[in-house]
């Protein structure tokens, strides 16, 4: 399996960046790691061992990026409105440098599958419903989808922008958005059990409002035993991709 590690100076964020890449051609795949981890994330937490069969055979080509999770998300005491303005370039990094650089590596020309586990399932989100024409297919685990969570209630213009429960409700129903978002696969699941409780809120509430939309999702709830764990998000990952690299067929929010 190749293995490979890039780091630049990001001009969005005026720091170093590293992107880890594993595998050699296929469907590329964006990997946003856990809250505050970094790019070497998904390997140590036993992911990549999990996904050596389809990275062996060439089928998928990570891309596990780093965060600034620890500036924004987590900074509690941090002054909202920076950590707002802090995350919005946290996300025009990834658009403005990250994809052109993987469309560069991986050099095919299926756009790339977006995933992510726990906030990194946020980011995954924010990222696909802002600019689904980018993106073949979403697969976000465990994620929690309300800014505010992390703010304490707070929301401005530009945090509002990374809360896919505020912003979805405000969608038109002709926007053409809602056309993009029914050509791609759109994959949300969340456990039932033991921390799980923020992630099974704002799940539902994304359910009701894919729904509301006419947005053609499949939103899984798994069992009152399936807790936040990287052992569960390994079982759920070799679940779900079989239909996200369409070697499995499902229809709506159903198989």
């Amino acid at each position: 399996m190749r293995r490979e590690h890039q780091c630049w100076l990001s001009q969005y964020l005026q720091r170093d960046m590293s992107i880890k890449i594993y595998g050699e051609g296929g469907t590329p795949i964006l990997v946003f790691p856990t809250q505050d981890a970094m790019s070497d994330n998904f390997e140590n937490f036993g992911m990549i061992d999990t996904l050596a069969g389809y990275l062996d055979s060439g089928k998928i080509q990570l891309f596990c990026i780093d965060t600034v999770d620890i500036e924004t998300w987590s900074n509690v005491w941090g002054d909202k409105d920076w950590r707002a303005n802090r995350q919005e370039a946290y996300y025009n990094y990834v658009i403005e440098e990250v994809l052109p650089f993987i469309r560069k590596i991986n050099g095919g020309e299926r756009l790339p599958i977006v995933t992510g586990c726990s906030l990194g399932g946020m980011h995954a989100a924010i990222l696909f419903l802002r600019r689904p024409e980018l993106f073949s297919g979403i697969l976000s685990l465990s994620g929690v989808y309300d800014a505010k969570f992390f703010f304490d209630g707070w929301l401005n213009s530009v945090l509002y922008e990374s809360s896919p429960v505020d912003f979805l409700p405000q969608m038109p129903q002709d926007h053409p958005y809602i056309k993009v978002y029914n050509e791609k696969s759109i994959i949300l699941c969340v456990g039932q059990g033991a921390w799980e409780e923020e992630g099974r809120r704002t799940t539902a509430m994304m359910r009701d409002l894919f729904r509301e939309k006419g947005i053609r999702a499949w939103v899984d709830f798994w069992g009152f035993d399936v807790d936040h764990d990287w052992l569960w998000w390994k079982k759920q990952i070799l679940y779900f991709l079989p239909y996200l690299l369409n070697e499995k067929k499902w229809e709506g929010e159903c198989p």
